[in-house]
């Protein structure tokens, strides 16, 4: 079987990393081109744990050298940067998955929560990468828009039981992150004398994932509260999320009917943690019913589900391969 060219821009961050350690051994993507900002290194230097692992030069992005040498490209890229490499790609006729927010939103959502857009036209036409949602449009996507690790694990909680909830009752998401989820770039916030034996909340009810959240549940924005916390791990994300319901139902057998065929969602009796889906694109759930209460834990792992292995599926889907292909199933335990 033929092998697809694949390339990643933006291979210095963690992300970047993690879809290397995807792709290397995935059997049918070949890493053709490796880039960032700088360029003029190897890969070792930048991620010294692929040492005699795998290693190839580090180029300095380039928009004609990825169309030369790839039929897809990942971005790993911080938003506004992203979308400066997408129209050229798309016009050579590469496709491209997007691990930036670039292309998640609506432009008038887009520009209140991040900055001015300037690929209009191609935000209309991008495909959000959740395949709970999106399977069918994802496999004739050209650009993909890997949705945010807070929004993933959110929206994979909620909604089976949207037709249940009482229209225009709070969504109340507490959701705590490890601190890969702030990237590779040192500041006060993430300064390990600040997260070392500390827990606190950042950026309460107007974090915007919340906007991304209610777009995608249809529902206002002004009804998703939603208050992230930054806990002192290194990776691993939970979302504890509740919802007021009116319908006599089984909770516990709902969710499970809804992903029943998902092979990277599974649903637990017990209260779902973060290292059991350690470097792995499984989605966690636990849900308890209390009269017209649900609590609903959802885990997943935000550097792999929140990102870069969502976005091999995505890729996977994308060029017409079974979306489980090359994707990590065995999570770092104990």
């Amino acid at each position: 079987m033929n092998a697809f060219n694949v390339g990643i821009i933006g291979v210095s961050g963690y992300t970047g990393l993690e879809l290397v350690k995807i792709l290397i051994k995935h059997p049918r993507f070949n890493i053709s081109y490796v880039a960032n900002s700088e360029g003029g290194m190897r890969l070792s230097e930048l991620h010294p744990s692929l040492r005699g692992v795998y290693d190839c030069d580090v180029q300095k992005a380039d928009v004609d050298a990825a169309a030369q040498n790839c039929a897809l490209v990942f971005l790993a890229l911080p938003h506004q940067t992203a979308m400066a490499f997408v129209k050229p790609l798309l016009a050579c006729g590469i496709k491209v998955v997007d691990l930036s927010a670039d292309y998640r939103l609506p432009l008038d959502i887009y520009e209140t929560f991040y900055c001015a857009h300037t690929d209009v036209e191609n935000l209309e036409n991008a495909v959000y990468g959740l395949p709970e949602l999106f399977r069918d449009e994802l496999m004739s996507a050209s650009l993909t828009a890997n949705p945010g690790c807070f929004p993933t694990s959110a929206i994979l909680g909620i909604l089976p039981f949207m037709k249940y909830r009482i229209a225009g009752t709070p969504v109340i998401i507490d959701a705590k992150t490890g601190v890969s989820g702030a990237g590779k770039k040192l500041s006060d916030v993430t300064h390990f004398v600040n997260v070392n034996d500390n827990l606190f909340a950042y950026n309460p009810l107007m974090h915007r994932h919340a906007p991304e959240i209610a777009q995608k549940l249809n529902i206002p924005f002004d009804e998703v509260n939603f208050v992230p916390h930054l806990v002192p791990l290194t990776r691993g994300m939970i979302s504890s999320i509740y919802l007021q319901v009116s319908d006599d139902f089984d909770a516990h057998e709902v969710l499970k009917e809804y992903y029943k065929d998902e092979p990277f969602v599974r649903i637990s009796k017990n209260p779902v943690d973060m290292k059991n889906v350690a470097g792995t694109n499984f989605c966690d759930l636990y849900v308890k019913q209390k009269a017209n209460i649900l609590f609903i834990s959802s885990s997943i792992d935000n550097l792999m589900r929140g990102a870069s292995s969502q976005a091999v599926v995505n890729a996977n889907l994308m060029m017409g391969l079974d979306e489980s292909l090359g994707i990590p199933n065995l999570a770092y335990v104990p």
